[in-house]
């Protein structure tokens, strides 16, 4: 059963509330993770507490307990010349590092005029509803050395 420091492995799809797929695991290696340790979002693992294998889950996730609601401090628009001589290959739609006072923050152009650029540092999914579609396959207790880390080692895991 699914529960605080166990190891789940699972096949999912994601959709968005328009039923667009925006993410799965068909046709590719299961999504393994320590249950409890923050390794997927928590509407997700709070839906999944409990369940077992073979236990089929239709999940949905208010942006509140997914990626969040957007946050406006995290969209800025600034000058062109910020980006130096690159500014010819910035176009709406680019992901990149943004160097910040609190470190790198993963943002996406979003506007392009004459003089600026708007930049979004919000996660892709924040203010959006979630829909997943999951299949457990697989459970068992954490290693010692899984729950000190606080991520599954060995197959399907993220050490080897």
């Amino acid at each position: 059963m699914i529960k605080q420091n166990t190891v789940v492995t699972m096949h999912y799809e994601l959709k968005n509330a328009q039923g667009e797929v925006l993410d799965s695991s068909k046709d590719q290696e299961p999504l393994v993770y320590l249950h409890g340790a923050g390794n997927i979002i928590v509407g997700l693992e709070e839906q999944l507490e409990g369940k077992t294998i073979g236990d089929e889950v239709n999940a949905v996730v208010p942006p509140e307990k997914g990626y969040g609601l957007p946050v406006d401090a995290l969209i800025q628009t600034v000058p062109r010349e910020a980006f130096g001589a690159e500014i010819d290959k910035v176009d709406v739609g680019m992901r990149f590092q943004a160097e910040t006072e609190q470190g790198p923050v993963p943002v996406v152009v979003t506007a392009m005029d004459d003089t600026s650029v708007t930049v979004d540092g919000n996660h892709p999914l924040a203010g959006q509803e979630l829909h997943f579609n999951v299949n457990v396959s697989a459970v068992r207790e954490a290693s010692a050395e899984e729950i000190e880390h606080g991520h599954v080692h060995g197959v399907g895991g993220h050490q080897h």
